[in-house]
């Protein structure tokens, strides 16, 4: 079932790339950008990244967390964090649990091999932990500023 805007997201326990567990609660009264990709690493996933990292003082200076999610191992995380020197945290889907609760785990197709993978989707929740705005079929290079224009409004 699709998360909607106007709906609470769901709560969610991953560890971050130093193994620190986090929860969607641990940042109640903030403005995050929880935003899913396929894998640390690859051409989009690291155009994604760095466009964050890029725009980070704009997020900071308006009060939003940037919490990216993949399946990737917490340590795949800090290898990508630090080649990239990405600024936010990066959480650890393995069993890719919290894809599946926020929708995003989904059936993909490349050159005729069809898998089960992340929809690259990214969610705006509120101070009160609702969902403002999703993001589908995100592309890579536009993302962050298309984020950040409806953070900052």
């Amino acid at each position: 079932m699709p998360i909607l805007p106007g709906t609470p997201a769901p709560n969610f326990s991953l560890s971050d790339e130093t193994g620190a567990v986090r929860n969607l609660t641990d940042f109640k009264g903030q403005t995050i950008v929880l935003y899913f990709y396929p894998k640390d690493d690859t051409p989009g996933c690291t155009t994604e990244a760095c466009n964050f990292r890029d725009n980070y003082s704009a997020y900071q200076e308006a009060g939003v967390i940037i919490l990216g999610v993949s399946p990737d191992s917490s340590k795949s995380h800090a290898k990508f964090k630090q080649k990239f020197d990405l600024p936010f945290s990066l959480l650890a889907d393995v069993e890719h649990q919290v894809c599946e609760a926020y929708g995003v785990w989904a059936q993909k197709k490349f050159m005729c091999r069809e898998y089960m993978g992340v929809l690259r989707t990214s969610f705006v929740i509120d101070p009160d932990g609702l969902v403002k705005k999703v993001f589908e079929n995100v592309k890579p290079a536009e993302h962050s500023a298309e984020v950040l224009a409806v953070v900052k409004e």
